[in-house]
């Protein structure tokens, strides 16, 4: 009885551990849209700068059924890096791929 319970222990502890590469995996990933190129960005006021903060402007976001546009906003400023907004990509197979924001040295 103490042998199984050690190896039903066991085996879930290294579970646990291969399931955690593969989440960190997921979360690279993008998303791509079997539908028509998405809409053209809006025009948005960009209002006056403010110290230590980047503006990140606005992008339509696929929400599963549709495109749906989410307005710009204030970011904190990161030294040493550039931010970079996201966009969509046409992807090998025609269909479009959404590149989530990121911040390059």
């Amino acid at each position: 009885m103490k042998i199984k319970s050690i190896v039903c222990i066991s085996m879930l502890a290294l579970g646990a551990g291969l399931m955690t590469p593969l989440a960190q995996v997921q979360a690279a990933t993008y998303v791509g849209v079997q539908i028509g190129q998405p809409p053209p960005p809006r025009y948005e006021v960009v209002p006056p700068s403010r110290a230590g903060y980047v503006w990140a402007p606005g992008y339509w976001r696929w929400n599963g059924r549709r495109h749906v546009w989410v307005g710009g906003s204030w970011m904190r400023a990161r030294p040493g890096y550039r931010y970079v907004p996201p966009r969509w990509e046409r992807g090998p197979r025609g269909d479009w791929r959404m590149r989530p924001y990121r911040w390059d040295r």
